[in-house]
């Protein structure tokens, strides 16, 4: 226990130190968000990667699905690691980068609105950012929370403070600049972490052979190719968390601020391999839950009727398969994980409401050092909010992402990719496609649909209505107003 509280605070210490060094490079808004601008590749991957994997990976997915589906779960990671981040950067890395600089644009709302020549849209997606990155960032609060519960008998509530703290510290102070140079560090602490993890589970298992085994003879089902809930569960799970990377505001902030193309070039492949180490560990740890946890081992992972609680099984299964004089090392993992994704979001969903909303429409011709300060309060602002969800802890962390990322993609991904890649799509196509989309997804989970399915739908119906709905405005409307510059 000492090692740890002391490694934690060297951690603690990093981070104000990180923070400090961002705020003396921060001036403007374009310093605060993008970090200038002129981002490297070693940067830029490891912000992607860490940005897209957290503690809801790691605790809340990781748990539910290994449990349930357990080895047809690393189908999730393959397709995440090939579709979610090397398609989205070869496809979509620069050609964002290019069509920023041509609009003069650095968020995706302000994108849309300049592309389609919409404030409404601009409004809209703005508006959508923001409440809906709130459960996202109370998701991974929430997981990061439950790992401090379990690795140092703390009450849930006092975690969930100490890591609204330490994340508002260092992202009110230095921004994307701080978040950038300690992603790099993040980055590695996590690949080297789940190597530990990896072996150290294969060690406690008696290896590949045996655990596979075991799982064989609890249900034959958990090693096939389509684990036991089924193939439209687990496909549903695959769409959702790879295609809605496409259009994720959070990710495609990267793009906007990358240094040029030879930066896409490398930092793809550092991505993807990343993806493949960091997913792949994670679901291969998590469906061997069922070898290592049962009511008997680990009574905190399971209710009074014996049912697994999801998000409590991972925590209780490192602790069980890590060796004592390993878990800081896990802590470390999980905590880097999830403290990157988490000022990924407040950095987004901040920036959205200053430089979208209250510029955009509110004080149009505010100063540069106003947008910067209201930058950083926003950000205090949103970590309270997600906070506040976290602690009224109203579902599993697989259910609430799941409405999350549905949302949003489900929004995003009609107006954005078809935008990006097509002149002739049209502000009512994009309209309809993001409206559409989103309300289809809410419909549906409002309806009793899970909310995987629910979101791969409703961002399915966001591509189809864009090209759909442009098309029967070129035909019988008026013609498409060029793109705003």
């Amino acid at each position: 226990m000492l090692v740890r509280i002391i490694v934690l605070s060297l951690y603690a210490l990093m981070i104000i130190w990180v923070g400090i060094r961002g705020f003396r490079g921060t001036k403007t808004f374009d310093d605060f968000y993008l970090g200038g601008g002129n981002v490297g590749p070693w940067m830029t991957a490891f912000s992607y990667g860490t940005a897209y994997f957290s503690a809801v990976l790691f605790i809340g997915f990781a748990g539910n699905i290994g449990w349930n589906f357990g080895y047809s779960g690393l189908w999730i990671a393959l397709v995440n690691a090939l579709l979610g981040v090397l398609v989205v950067w070869w496809l979509v890395g620069m050609r964002l980068k290019g069509a920023a600089a041509e609009y003069g644009v650095n968020t995706l709302p302000d994108f849309l609105n300049k592309r389609y020549a919409s404030p409404e849209l601009k409004l809209l997606s703005s508006l959508v950012i923001f409440v809906f990155m709130i459960p996202y960032t109370a998701a991974v609060f929430m997981g990061l929370s439950y790992l401090f519960t379990s690795n140092f008998n703390i009450e849930y509530w006092h975690a969930l403070a100490f890591m609204g703290f330490f994340t508002a510290l260092y992202m009110v102070l230095g921004g994307y600049k701080s978040m950038a140079m300690i992603d790099l560090i993040f980055g590695m602490i996590m690949a080297a972490s789940v190597i530990v993890l990896l072996f150290s589970t294969l060690d406690q298992g008696g290896g590949i052979t045996q655990i596979t085994f075991d799982l064989r003879q609890i249900d034959p089902k958990l090693t096939q190719t389509v684990g036991p809930p089924g193939w439209w569960p687990l496909l549903s799970l695959v769409l959702l968390t790879s295609m809605a990377p496409f259009a994720m505001p959070q990710l495609m902030q990267k793009f906007f601020a990358i240094k040029d193309k030879s930066t896409v070039k490398r930092g793809m492949v550092a991505s993807t391999l990343f993806a493949v180490l960091i997913g792949g560990v994670a679901y291969f740890v998590g469906s061997t839950s069922r070898v290592f946890i049962n009511p008997e081992v680990a009574p905190a992972a399971f209710d009074a009727s014996g049912q697994p609680i999801y998000d409590v099984l991972m925590p209780e299964l490192l602790t069980n398969v890590v060796p004592v004089s390993l878990g800081v090392i896990i802590l470390l993992l999980i905590l880097s994980a999830s403290m990157s994704t988490l000022a990924a979001l407040v950095l987004v969903s901040s920036s959205t409401f200053v430089k979208d909303f209250y510029q955009g429409f509110i004080n149009k011709t505010a100063k540069d050092s106003t947008l910067t300060m209201l930058m950083r309060l926003m950000s205090a602002l949103f970590i309270i909010l997600s906070v506040l969800l976290a602690y009224m802890n109203l579902d599993s962390i697989v259910a609430i992402l799941g409405i999350s990322w549905g949302a949003l993609g489900s929004f995003f991904l009609g107006p954005f990719i078809w935008g990006l890649y097509g002149k002739r799509f049209r502000r009512s196509g994009a309209i309809a496609a993001g409206v559409g989309g989103l309300c289809t997804c809410l419909f549906l989970y409002a309806a009793g649909m899970p909310s995987p399915q629910a979101g791969s739908i409703g961002m399915f119906a966001s591509l189809a209505l864009n090209p759909l709905v442009s098309y029967l405005r070129n035909r019988h409307g008026r013609p498409a107003k060029p793109y705003s510059r």
